[in-house]
């Protein structure tokens, strides 16, 4: 029986388990997937699990997106541009990390209908999966993308790979058109992020990575505002459907009952 696990730190928020195994059960392909917290020391063995084939295939969430490279033998393209990994395989004895967030970010807006071509955007956080959606932000022509991040150096870190950013002191919220947050802040309820929202007015879009909760008090303020809100839903199961696709090669479904598995 293959292996397939997610890992990150925190977990318990992930439902990469339930929509991978119910695709694995619709697929009937002899697997398991689960989920494992692990601490930035184990990652050496768990790599090395890969090359000895107990585990056959890794998802990569927070906080472990770059940090998982060094032990990596080739990125692909995507992985390399963005030096951020979420999706990890065996191939001809090489242990590959790939990067399935670029695709999973823009497929998720084209699903909204939300045209993004010269809006300003400003992301909130400058972790791991920020460089894929900037990467998928400027392939979908926006005019402007501003970086906020509690720890500035972090958010300056990222004008090495983009040098085009704008970089703003957290709590400074310049004008724009789309705002997401890309922070792990709202995977607890009581999380808020400290917003104006009188400020900043109706008729912006407000995206939050976060998919569980549904909704986070970023997105619920912003709703009461008068604010469009997208969930990282649809990005999360345009990853997971990537990920799959190049582990099993097989393409699974995305209807609306894999869509109410991860509601």
């Amino acid at each position: 029986m293959k292996k397939y696990l997610v890992i990150g730190n925190p977990i318990d928020h992930s439902l990469s388990p339930k929509l991978h195994n119910y695709w694995i059960k619709e697929k009937n392909i002899n697997a398991t997937y689960d989920k494992k917290k692990l601490d930035e020391n184990d990652l050496k063995k768990i790599i090395s699990d890969v090359r000895e084939k107990k585990i056959n295939g890794i998802n990569v969430t927070v906080p472990f997106k770059k940090l998982v490279i060094p032990f990596l033998d080739e990125l692909s393209i995507e992985a390399n541009e963005t030096k951020s990994v979420n999706t990890i395989y065996l191939n001809d004895n090489k242990i590959i990390g790939h990067n399935t967030d670029i695709a999973g970010f823009e497929l998720a807006i084209k699903y909204s209908k939300y045209d993004l071509t010269n809006k300003e955007i400003l992301i909130l956080g400058a972790g791991g999966v920020v460089s894929s959606i900037i990467f998928s932000l400027k392939k979908m022509r926006v005019s402007k993308i501003t970086i906020s991040n509690r720890t500035k150096k972090k958010a300056e870190d990222l004008k090495n790979l983009f040098k085009d950013l704008n970089i703003v002191d957290w709590g400074n919220i310049p004008n724009f058109d789309v705002i997401i947050n890309a922070t792990s802040i709202g995977l607890n309820k009581a999380e808020e992020i400290k917003l104006d929202y009188s400020k900043i007015g109706p008729n912006k879009l407000f995206y939050d990575v976060i998919y569980n909760p549904t909704e986070t008090n970023f997105l619920k303020k912003a709703k009461a505002s008068g604010n469009r809100t997208e969930n990282g839903k649809m990005m999360f199961i345009y990853q997971a459907h990537q990920a799959f696709t190049i582990w099993h090669k097989l393409m699974p479904k995305i209807d609306d009952e894999v869509i109410k598995l991860v509601e």
